[in-house]
């Protein structure tokens, strides 16, 4: 008997049966787990729908995808499934445009921790950002985790999913948009004007921002790192960035 869901969460669905059904009725799928070296029967066919979707298809050892399930009977095949639906950058275009405010976007570049993700989301909700922009590949997506995470943000903040971010963050440019990517070695963070319309990067927990990336980025803001660390928490640097954000916009003066 095959199961739908396990203990771990609404965003998991196993076996072959419950996974085609998955895909064929249109849901939001993240990623799809096949256990390594399983390509027999039904599981070609599900590999070249979730393909023909967009999802990332990873091979795993049996053992996590047991863990992933909660030992139900997965027969090969586990998908994670969004706790949301994704909204497109238009959206928040569109959002912005219905609070009559420059847009202001937040950018994950490859961030692949869930607890990360959904701080920001969080920060994002309470600093009044439009939406958080995620590439579709080696990143983490909108799971139960990241719901967990966000404390309900996520239920408030767009989140658009998007297969190159480069492209995205030009045409980002080209619509008014200045971009500014947290990493070592720029300007001080609240040392620049945030007040037209912007998008803040911010790098992966191990790689900081890629290089292409940082390539597009108009300016390049830094926070002081007075310790012995070099770095920060990337949701902790995010929600300093977006609070000088919040008090340029809003006119509140620093003393």
């Amino acid at each position: 008997m095959e199961e739908t869901k396990s203990t771990r969460g609404e965003d998991i669905i196993a076996g072959r049966n419950a996974v085609a059904e998955a895909l064929r009725a249109g849901r939001t799928i993240d990623s799809l787990f096949l256990a390594r070296g399983n390509r027999t029967g039904s599981i070609g066919a599900i590999i070249a729908k979730a393909k023909e979707l967009g999802i990332a298809v990873k091979e795993a050892d049996p053992k996590k995808l047991d863990y992933l399930c909660g030992h139900a009977n997965h027969q090969g095949v586990v998908a994670v499934a969004a706790v949301k639906e994704y909204a497109t950058v238009e959206d928040m275009f569109r959002l912005a445009e219905e609070r009559g405010e420059p847009p202001f976007f937040i950018v994950a570049d490859e961030l692949e921790d869930p607890h990360n993700l959904g701080a920001i989301l969080r920060t994002a909700e309470c600093a009044g950002a439009h939406g958080v922009i995620i590439p579709r590949r080696r990143a983490a997506g909108l799971t139960f985790a990241v719901g967990k995470a966000s404390a309900g943000a996520v239920e408030y903040v767009p989140v658009a999913r998007v297969t190159n971010l480069v492209k995205t963050l030009e045409d980002l440019k080209k619509r008014g948009l200045w971009i500014y990517a947290a990493d070592m070695d720029g300007q001080n963070w609240c040392g620049v004007d945030y007040r037209d319309p912007a998008a803040i990067v911010i790098g992966s927990e191990g790689f900081g921002v890629s290089r292409l990336v940082k390539e597009k980025s108009d300016f390049i803001i830094s926070l002081p790192m007075l310790g012995k660390i070099n770095s920060l928490n990337a949701s902790v640097a995010c929600g300093v960035i977006c609070y000088e954000v919040a008090r340029q916009r809003r006119g509140i003066e620093a003393k």
